[in-house]
């Protein structure tokens, strides 16, 4: 996705694939074929090359800070981007920045996480502090037997080390996409609603619906901070949970995750936004001047493609085309699987109620799902 307005910029991708049937590799050029862990296919990759930048957290930080001292611009840097990779890390670093978080505590033994969950209320969100996504690696226990086999793998080396966080009274869930470039300029896109399934992003409404102005700007400013506190370039997602005000004011916001890269959240921005995340990153990461982040449409709903009973959703898009010649399908050439993010759709418009229902109907026939 980050491919078209690359091409637009004149911008020379080039793109480290894990095989060459991947979507990158279906649409970039300049494909190699490599692991992310491996030094000498990314040493190959930035042979050349004004900046390296990632779509997934999962590079050695010890490679990253060998390039860093080889004098190659990396965005965001290892510095920077261990605060992604690590939740316990980032959890440390948001709690000394004074960043509202849940609250939370590090495991080095069940005994630990028996006394956090005798401490609130018998029930906690235990998450591996790496690896875990889109639900994996986190589960929600009232006793430390739900988790023996994390402990056993973190203390055999075979696992991640453990953490606990409160189970979060939440109203709904929020995010917030800044964009932050090596000399300090700033952009925010409009605060987000984003609606999971399954613990998968299902659908995300731009703006978030009825949210409070004094909700908002707290969203956007922990936003900046956390930006400007970790020493980000590029995208950056801020999930967050939105969290009534028990003393009756408006609702508050914790943080949940980060991502260092564009997001699912964001991929509203394709066609709701003047400037995409995608373009946005790659203004950011080579220090170019930021572009307008304003909404095009007074709404956008993206609707998640997860998974279809079709061998290929190629097979609905002139059903859907047929229908809604305005909803705008994005789908990103990747086998069929159960779940599996294939894809998503996003529909513009003043009305929500019409907006929300065009762009679940259109992904759920992408989806096989012949009553939509």
């Amino acid at each position: 996705m980050m491919a078209p307005p690359a091409t637009a910029l004149g911008v020379h991708l080039r793109v480290l694939v894990e095989s060459s049937t991947s979507s990158a590799a279906q649409v970039v050029v300049d494909a190699p074929v490599g692991s992310a862990s491996d030094e000498a296919a990314i040493t190959r990759l930035v042979d050349g090359a004004d900046a390296l930048t990632f779509e997934h957290e999962h590079v050695p930080n010890a490679l990253l800070d060998r390039l860093e001292s080889a004098g190659i611009a990396v965005h965001p840097d290892a510095a920077a981007l261990v605060h992604a990779q690590d939740k316990i890390v980032m959890r440390t670093r948001l709690t000394a920045l004074g960043i509202p978080v849940p609250s939370w505590a590090a495991l080095p033994s069940a005994a630990d996480l028996a006394t956090f969950l005798a401490d609130h209320g018998g029930v906690a969100v235990v998450k591996t502090a790496r690896g875990g996504y889109d639900g994996k690696g986190v589960r929600v226990v009232r006793d430390a037997g739900d988790v023996v086999d994390w402990f056993t793998a973190a203390a055999d080396g075979t696992g991640a080390p453990l953490l606990a966080e409160e189970k979060v009274p939440f109203t709904r869930e929020l995010a917030v996409l800044v964009a932050r470039r090596p000399s300090g300029e700033t952009r925010t896109w409009p605060v987000v609603e984003s609606v999971q399934r399954d613990g998968v992003c299902a659908q995300v409404v731009a703006p978030a619906p009825d949210l409070d102005p004094a909700t908002q700007a707290e969203a956007v400013d922990v936003a900046t901070r956390i930006a400007a506190g970790l020493g980000v370039t590029g995208v950056l997602a801020v999930e967050l949970f939105e969290v009534a005000d028990t003393a009756g004011g408006p609702p508050r916001v914790l943080v949940n995750e980060l991502a260092m890269r564009p997001h699912n959240s964001g991929h509203w921005t394709i066609d709701g936004a003047v400037t995409s995340q995608f373009e946005q990153h790659l203004r950011a990461v080579l220090d170019l001047p930021l572009g307008d982040t304003a909404a095009r449409s007074r709404w956008t709903v993206m609707a998640n493609v997860l998974g279809s009973t079709l061998p290929d959703p190629t097979n609905a898009l002139a059903e859907v085309a047929r229908l809604d010649p305005a909803a705008k399908v994005h789908l990103y050439g990747k086998e069929v699987r159960a779940g599996r993010k294939l894809g998503h759709v996003n529909v513009s418009g003043d009305d929500l109620d019409d907006v929300r229902g065009r762009a679940v109907a259109a992904a759920a026939l992408l989806q096989g799902d012949a009553s939509a």
